[in-house]
């Protein structure tokens, strides 16, 4: 089980208009030094979702949480709330919990500012960063969250760097897949985790441990 120190709950949409924006929020956590996690990787249709969802947030003490999916769905004409459910229990978790739950640290993301104060107005008076929709905008506000958690011993690159250090690996990504048999539309959560994990490897180290 990873450690929780390190170890990043990340809950964002999972659709595939948000895919491009998930992929490099994961690819960000990774070359800062940390361990992505979340519903997706683990594929057990015995375990009940919301069980599920609270152990992954029970091991992690970081959560990135983004709130910017509140389009009405066309099949229901309704929002999804699964988001602000996970950043509560979160929320809920590091309030209520004892020992090192009391150590989680939160960023809350959306596409707008002030937006969320329509729509869930009870996160006011914390800080919510915003991505615009834009990859090296999330990367950016993503490193500089981790950075500041980070020991100062461990030099993190900036925000500009680590953005052309994913620009690298979705180039090299292709041949990546190759190599096991696999395309890019087909990667799994855990597929992607190892492409990530596998590029590292050989891409200069952005942080020591």
């Amino acid at each position: 089980m990873p450690d929780y120190e390190r170890s990043v709950f990340v809950n964002c949409p999972l659709d595939e208009g948000y895919r491009h924006l998930f992929e490099a929020v994961v690819f960000t956590v990774y070359d800062c030094g940390y361990i992505a996690r979340c519903a997706l990787e683990v594929d057990d249709a015995s375990e009940v979702r919301i069980d599920k969802i609270t152990k992954i947030i029970g091991d992690c003490r970081f959560g990135i949480h983004d709130i910017s999916r509140t389009e009405v769905d066309s099949a229901t004409s309704l929002p999804r709330f699964n988001m602000p459910l996970d950043l509560g229990l979160f929320l809920g978790a590091k309030r209520f919990g004892r020992g090192q739950q009391k150590l989680k640290i939160c960023l809350i993301l959306d596409v707008e500012p002030f937006r969320y104060q329509k729509f869930i107005s009870d996160v006011s008076g914390q800080d919510i960063a915003v991505h615009s929709g834009e990859n090296s905008k999330a990367i950016r506000i993503v490193r500089d969250w981790l950075s500041s958690a980070t020991p100062k011993a461990v030099r993190i690159p900036g925000g500009r760097t680590m953005s052309a250090r994913y620009d690298a690996f979705r180039r090299h990504l292709p041949s990546l897949c190759k190599k096991v048999h696999l395309s890019i539309e087909e990667l799994t959560f855990n597929d992607y985790i190892a492409q990530v994990e596998e590029w590292l490897k050989s891409a200069p180290a952005p942080a020591s441990r």
